[in-house]
């Protein structure tokens, strides 16, 4: 998958995303601040199991990635690229 909207979903609802480290996810999923990027089954039951049971480190990485949405993936961000990009052309 390249841009995937769900993930991106979930870390603005402020949860912690255990996701794949393929395609376009590692783009998204900053590891270990947002959530974790994994490398298969037993590593991803792994995670989940370890963020169910540490709901004070769950709910810091959620805030995390709300945050990184915020800052890097939202039309504000990409009008202030543009806006910079016309600034330069002065």
């Amino acid at each position: 998958e390249g841009f995937g909207l769900v993930i991106t979903e979930a870390l603005w609802k402020g949860k912690p995303v255990v996701a794949g480290n393929v395609g376009g996810i590692p783009l998204q999923v900053d590891n270990r601040r947002t959530g974790y990027l994994v490398g298969g089954i037993s590593e991803c039951a792994e995670r989940v199991i370890y963020l169910l049971r540490n709901s004070e480190i769950a709910d810091k990485m959620g805030i995390s990635g709300k945050e990184y949405v915020r800052k890097n993936f939202l039309i504000t961000r990409l009008l202030k690229d543009y806006l910079s990009l016309f600034n330069s052309l002065k």
